[in-house]
């Protein structure tokens, strides 16, 4: 059984020092590794990039992440990787890694994702050259994931994880506004997992979505931001060959 630690929009800043540390105070005892689900900081400073890395860096257990929308407010996300980087995290963005767990390789594919909606409800790169740009972009997220994922399948991982900040499917956000679900994330996220497989995919973002989801191939969806799941960390625990629980 592999352990995964799972937390997204934590929201660090300098008033936050000292904060989540004590919550993570014996994590190895619950979890093989933790991940990130973006939006680890309020508005993507480096001071405030510090703080996360303070509170997040040297766990007994490896820390991988993926920024979210506000780790990019303040258009320095570069910054922000290096300094948590400088800190032992592993920070993702349409790539991967791998973490030995007893002897087994998981492996992690990452990237922020993008908005754009859902079956039904999406956008399309078609019209003016600012909506073929923001479709695109989420286009380029989940192909990149897509590569990831393949990557790791062809490196025999025991499992592997996709970790996202925005939602690849509806379920995840059940108690936001509809108006506002493109904006939240894209099947295009959930088609480049099931086209590629995963055990596990966990997101961030929707602070009023629903904890649990699946994508149409039953890939099971875990929204981990923490005002949805309540705590300092959920944990999930994945099994060979049948899938997490």
């Amino acid at each position: 059984m592999i352990r995964i630690a799972a937390v997204g929009d934590i929201h660090l800043g300098p008033d936050s020092r000292g904060r989540l540390r004590p919550a993570l105070a014996g994590i190895e005892r619950q979890a093989d590794l933790l991940l990130l689900a973006g939006d680890l900081t309020r508005h993507g400073t480096p001071r405030e990039a510090v703080v996360v890395g303070e509170e997040v860096g040297g766990l007994a257990v490896p820390v991988v992440a993926v920024l979210g929308n506000h780790d990019y407010d303040a258009g320095r996300p570069e910054e922000v990787t290096a300094i948590l980087a400088g800190h032992g995290l592993q920070v993702l963005e349409r790539s991967a890694t791998t973490v030995r767990v007893d002897g087994r390789s998981v492996g992690i594919a990452g990237t922020k994702g993008f908005g754009g909606g859902f079956a039904g409800r999406s956008g399309g790169e078609f019209g003016e050259p600012e909506m073929k740009a923001f479709i695109r972009h989420t286009r380029d997220c989940a192909d990149g994931l897509r590569s990831a994922l393949d990557r790791l399948a062809a490196e025999g991982c025991a499992v592997r994880v996709a970790l996202l900040h925005f939602a690849p499917v509806p379920d995840t956000l059940a108690g936001e506004p509809p108006e506002i679900y493109p904006f939240l994330g894209s099947y295009l996220l959930a088609e480049a997992i099931d086209g590629a497989g995963a055990d596990l995919a966990v997101h961030g973002h929707a602070h009023l979505g629903t904890e649990h989801g699946l994508t149409a191939c039953g890939v099971r969806v875990r929204n981990v931001a923490q005002p949805v799941i309540g705590r300092a960390f959920a944990v999930y625990h994945l099994h060979e060959p049948s899938g997490p629980a």
